[in-house]
Parts: structure tokens; sequence; C-alpha cells
């Protein structure tokens, strides 16, 4: 829990007891083809190939690893017994875990789509991409416009799926956006993002959550570390982490205004989080989440394993993430906002069911109930 002292997570292992102990690895990697043959029918089984090394974006800051020594150190997965067939248990006992990820990071192929083999590695590897530039500049002006035009609207305000910063009236976000907004709703179907989403999961695709983010200079305040998987899982009963995030900057990103930090490679590890999850949790987690945030301990388990990532560039670029990285970002004291448009794309395979550790979903504009294909 942010801000209090947790319990370690547990894990089996070697070491000291009691001391830090390094995220789970994974065996070595097998050819790409024999890789490929396993990334066959509902991809169930894992097919990551692992350990593989790609150029860092040159606009990318990099924090140092805090300890090299924890590489060498071994460690099994903790596997928890489940009355159930969820593979990502969660909020459902009193101590953290790091656990396994069973599915595939990337389900398509290269030929399947516009990102070559290389590309897909990378994102295989470290669980994002980011592209300098992925709109036209006419394009951005009409979405900035738009921007300012949602967040001036004070009848808009009344909307639940507008959400206000918790000390001041500002816009933090507007959910659903792509059903308030033609301009974004054409955004949402635009093929540089569709294709890219259904190439890396393998299959037609919905819109899970759309939203503009909004973090204003001065006042924006911080998103704490978190998987998007870990809600997504427990509150609106996705199944698998067989989903794409797409975050295209409408401003500036700088390494001071807030900018999205992601530890790479954290994709692999999935944090099993403390303490239940209270009726209607989304009403107090959308301005400040606390149940479903992973422990100190695991994340300091994770950056030490993996480092953070500041994704820094202009505004007009994208970063294209899986829903299992473990991300977040600092608040806001500049005067520079740091908005973005963002989109989720999860597979028609992977349709939400009952939630897996709420007592009933969030609503429809957080967790889409219609799972109609983008088209």
């Amino acid at each position: 829990m942010r801000g209090a002292a947790a319990a370690a997570p547990r894990t089996l292992g070697t070491g000291t007891p009691g001391a830090p102990v390094p995220a789970p690895r994974e065996p070595a990697a097998a050819p790409r083809a024999a890789a490929r043959e396993r990334r066959t029918a509902k991809g169930r089984k894992s097919a990551q190939k692992r350990g593989r090394t790609t150029a860092r974006p040159p606009d990318a800051a990099r924090t140092p690893k805090r300890s090299e020594s924890l590489r060498g150190m071994a460690m099994t997965a903790l596997t928890i017994q489940q009355p159930t067939m969820d593979d990502y248990p969660t909020r459902k006992d009193q101590a953290p875990a790091l656990l396994y990820r069973k599915d595939p990071t990337v389900w398509g192929e290269a030929a399947s789509g516009p990102m070559d083999a290389a590309t897909l590695d990378s994102y295989d590897a470290k669980g994002y991409l980011q592209f300098e530039s992925l709109i036209t500049r006419d394009e951005l002006e009409s979405f900035r416009a738009e921007l300012t035009r949602l967040s001036s609207d004070d009848e808009l305000k009344k909307d639940e799926r507008v959400v206000v910063e918790r000390a001041s009236d500002e816009v933090r976000s507007v959910f659903e956006v792509h059903k308030i907004s033609p301009v974004f709703a054409d955004l949402v179907r635009d093929p540089r993002l569709v294709d890219r989403a259904r190439q890396i999961l393998g299959s037609d695709v919905y819109i899970h959550q759309s939203r503009v983010n909004y973090k204003p200079g001065f006042s924006g305040t911080d998103f704490f570390w978190h998987s998007d998987f870990e809600t997504w899982h427990a509150e609106d009963g996705m199944p698998r982490m067989r989903a794409v995030s797409i975050s295209i900057a409408l401003t500036d990103n700088y390494e001071h205004n807030g900018s999205l930090m992601i530890m790479p490679g954290s994709h692999k590890t999935f944090v099993s989080c403390v303490g239940e999850t209270p009726d209607d949790h989304y009403r107090a987690s959308l301005k400040k989440q606390e149940i479903g945030t992973p422990d100190q301990s695991s994340l300091s388990i994770l950056a030490d394993q993996h480092g953070i990532d500041v994704l820094t560039g202009p505004a007009g670029g994208a970063v294209m993430f899986d829903s299992n990285c473990m991300h977040g970002s600092n608040g806001n004291i500049t005067p520079f906002p740091r908005s973005n448009v963002f989109i989720v794309y999860n597979s028609v395979e992977n349709t939400c069911e009952a939630p897996f550790a709420a007592s009933k979903p969030r609503p429809y504009f957080l967790g889409a109930q219609d799972f109609t294909p983008v088209k």
C-alpha cells in the first residue's frame, strides 16, 4: 500500500530469509521459428522470446538499477492454490506476491501488420514501443482544440465520465471520450492505431476504454505505480493479458512535467496486490488509487530488476504498451501541461467476464461491455 509499510511479497527461492528477491526470471530463448509455432490457437501457452536486447529510444531517459547483484539470485515463482481457474489472483490474500506471466506478449506475426519482426521483438522484450511521430501537425492542432473545448464545457463537468483534480476544479480526465467527441471517435478507428493493435493482439479488437488526461501545469497530480491489467482483471473481469494501450502526446513530454515512466520488462511479472475491493471503488480510485497498487517491496524488486524508463518526446508522438507494464507518473508542478489521449484496445477473444476481485463490474465507461470490433 502506498505510504504505509506492507508485508514483503511472498516468494519461493534461495537467499537470506526476508531479503529482497528479484522478479521471476524466465527460461532461455528458443529459436524464433519455434516460438512462433507456440503462438497458436487461443495463445494460452507462453511464447515470449527471452533475453532479447534492443536499442533504446533516443529520447528515453533511464534511471540506474540500484542493485546489479540481485541479477544473480535465483527464484521460482510462487504458486497460489485457488478454487477457481484464476491465473492472476489479486486482492485475495493478506500478503502480496510476484507471479509469472502466463500469456504471450505478442500474439500476432510480422506479416500480419505494419510492424516488422525487430519491432515486435522489442515490444516483446520491453513491453512497450515509442513512436516519435504518429499524427500530423494539423491533427495535433485539431486534438488540442478539442481538448480545450471539452475542459471548458461546464455542462460536461456534471457528467460522471469527467474526473476533476483532488484539490481543484480542473479537469483531470474525460472517459469514454470517443463517445463524447466526434474528433476522438474518428481517431480510435484510425488504421495507424487499429492495425498495430490487431497485430500485437493477433485478432480483431474493440475499445475497452478511452480517455483524455490533462495533467495541467502547477496542479496536475501523480498517477502512482500500477499495472492496468490488475485493475481490469480484478474490477472489470478481463481474463487474460491480451490488451494494449496507445497514448498519444498532445503536449511536449519533458522529464519535469510528469511524463510516463515504465519499468521495461516488468510486464512479464504480475504483482498480486492486497486489500479487498470496496463497493464503487472507482469513485475514489479515479482521483487517487490505493487498493490495487503494488506494495513498496514488490516495486523495489521490479525496479532493481528492470530499471525505469522516463518516456519524453514531442507532441504528436505515441507510446504503445502492454496491459501489465508497471507504470506511473509524477505530479506536474511546472507551468507546462502534459496532456494525452489514451485508448485501450482489447482482443475480441478476451472479452470481460464477471470481476475476479470485486462484487460488480465498474461502469461501462471504464470497462466497456460492448465488444463490437472496431472497423
